[in-house]
């Protein structure tokens, strides 16, 4: 039976977006999909990372890809285990249907190729199909759409070239401008039927691929990245966290922070980022997070692409870049109406500025690299010029973790101290290791005579006499011990000040609530977990842990912050950052803080 689609909203006009909490990442390493509720890919940037989007509801742009029932239903969903292949799975009046939803794996830097298998898991299953592909955040609709051959049409988004095979009818246009093409379909009972939709920057020449095999190479090749991680605690969750990370992890080695650009962080305040690119500070995070859970291919990764870009750069290396190695574009807005309480924008402006802790994680990366026997003789000469730059630039003011406006931050300067001893202590080369060593004494030295507080605490900066969150990093890092009475000192009182109930904020804002001026910050949240491990106090780092871990929807995707009173995700989709910090927790508190 077919037909063309009448549920008025997909139609025309643009789905609304849902809470954050409800999508899921569907990934391949250079490109991510969105997947929503009513089974709408809402977000979605071809070919790259950083390109313009082609679907684009989630922030008010007009393309998108659904797959729905045509009856009312109940949602759900799942991941396969240690992949990025998600079921959307729908309960309605009369049955069970599956949508087994995927981005072919490993990607192609030039073509996408979108897997969706609809199976009816109990009776015959009437599935709604819709398409439009828009290019350039909605400026390049579909046009010359044909068929190619039988269940085969193709045509062209702009620069992009589109394929859909599988159509077992006749798409037909479903809104007035003839945008947005569709179908109905019935899958039999205990059958299935696959739809395979390619977009690419190049022409899409010979036969559409064969779905069975590419649904079995992605499933391989799933299986071959993602390591069984049976050292963790939460090994589900450890995995899936992995696994979001591998996913963000392009063949350059860059692993961008995250899937997309302006989801609001907090309404009122209008935070809103481009988060397509590559952090530095994120990717080594990850990778220490892997080499910790006893993994060392996305420590080879960071490895390969930081080293890369201090070599080529310098102490001029910039805090972000394209998975390719390029300059970030300056910002610019859109103009689309945003996701609800936000309003679009594209580029960073972080490329201008200097974040000394960069290069403190940099050789973090580097060290820790070198005592999995990773590290070759560029990597060295990369932590060389890292060391190099820390020692010429350390009296700068920098913008320092949270990019705010340049100060002497201690946090910059104890998470280069942190660096320069785990590198020395890794056997630097050339006799730097008492250098590099005495280099991190001075840094903690100066840091304590700038940003020692009088109550015996770390400070943010001279200037700012207020806790961090971020200070409780340096200690985990090996900057200054675990029993130095300043570490114990900031952990006390960062809990009592910038806590509640188990969730943590990054500093505070003013004279107003925490919960008033932005979301709990789950980075912090696991880093308080790792720093009451490290203190010794099992049972508290384990309420931080479940607490944090918990701030998730049912894909257990974690963004940026997390609204407490609202139970809900702010912020970009995914972050990695604060999977990594996840997965080091998985994996460090599986047993006790190394050195003890």
């Amino acid at each position: 039976m077919t037909r063309t689609s009448s549920d008025p909203e997909l139609g025309g006009g643009t789905l609304a977006p849902h809470p954050l909490r409800q999508y899921a990442l569907l990934a391949d390493g250079e490109r991510g999909v969105l997947v929503g509720p009513r089974g709408e890919y809402a977000w979605m940037c071809a070919p790259r990372w950083d390109s313009d989007a082609v679907f684009s509801t989630l922030v008010g742009g007009t393309g998108v890809y659904v797959v729905t029932p045509v009856q009312r239903c109940v949602w759900g969903g799942y991941y396969e285990d240690g992949t990025l292949i998600w079921r959307s799975r729908w309960v309605t009046d009369d049955g069970i249907v599956e949508c087994r939803e995927a981005l072919a794996f490993p990607g192609d830097p030039h073509r996408a190729v979108l897997l969706r298998r609809i199976v009816a898991v109990h009776n015959a299953a009437r599935m709604s199909v819709v398409l439009e592909p828009c290019a350039g955040f909605g400026r390049y609709p579909l046009r010359g759409f044909s068929r190619e051959a039988d269940g085969v049409w193709s045509g062209r988004a702009g620069p992009l070239a589109v394929r859909w095979s599988g159509c077992a009818a006749v798409p037909r246009p479903v809104d007035p401008r003839g945008r947005r093409v569709g179908m109905e379909l019935t899958v039999g009972a205990g059958d299935f039927h696959d739809l395979v939709l390619e977009i690419s920057d190049r022409s899409l020449t010979g036969r559409p691929p064969d779905p069975g095999a590419m649904w079995r190479a992605t499933e391989e090749a799933w299986h071959a990245a993602v390591p069984q991680l049976g050292g963790t605690v939460a090994r589900t969750d450890a995995r899936r966290a992995y696994t979001v990370l591998r996913g963000l992890t392009a063949a350059s080695g860059g692993m961008v922070a995250s899937a997309t650009t302006s989801l609001p962080e907090r309404a009122e305040e209008g935070r809103n980022y481009d988060y397509r690119y590559v952090w530095i500070r994120d990717q080594c995070y990850a990778a220490q997070a892997a080499a910790a859970a006893g993994d060392t291919v996305l420590l080879d990764d960071a490895v390969r692409f930081v080293a890369a870009r201090l070599h080529e750069d310098g102490p001029r290396m910039a805090p972000a870049y394209t998975v390719d190695g390029r300059t970030i574009p300056d910002e610019r807005e859109l103009d689309l109406s945003g996701y609800p309480g936000g309003f679009d924008r594209v580029g960073n402006k972080v490329s201008g500025q200097f974040q000394l802790d960069a290069f403190g994680e940099a050789l973090l990366l580097l060290g820790t690299a070198a005592r999995h026997d990773r590290l070759d003789a560029d990597g060295w000469r990369a932590a060389v010029v890292a060391a190099q730059t820390i020692a010429r630039r350390r009296d700068e003011p920098d913008s320092g973790v949270w990019e705010l406006r340049p100060r002497l931050w201690a946090h910059s300067r104890l998470a280069c101290a942190a660096g320069l001893r785990c590198v020395a202590a890794a056997g630097a080369p050339g006799g730097r290791t008492a250098e590099w060593s005495a280099l991190a004494d001075r840094l903690v030295a100066d840091a304590a005579a700038r940003c020692l507080h009088p109550s015996g605490r770390w400070q943010r900066s001279p200037e700012d006499p207020g806790l961090d969150g971020a200070l409780l990093l340096p200690p985990l890092r090996g900057a200054v011990p675990a029993d130095d009475p300043r570490t114990q000192a900031t952990l006390r009182a960062y809990v009592e000040e910038l806590t509640e109930d188990h969730f943590a904020y990054r500093f505070r804002h003013g004279d107003q609530p925490l919960e008033r001026s932005e979301g709990a910050f789950l980075l912090c949240g696991f880093v308080t977990a790792l720093a009451e491990h490290q203190q010794g106090r099992e049972v508290a780092a384990f309420r931080w842990f479940e607490r944090n871990r918990a701030a998730c929807g049912p894909p257990g995707l974690y963004s940026e912050e997390y609204d407490v009173a609202q139970r809900q995700l702010r912020g970009n989709l995914p972050q990695a950052f604060v999977h990594a910090l996840m997965l080091e927790c998985a994996a460090r508190l599986a047993g006790p803080w190394p050195g003890t």
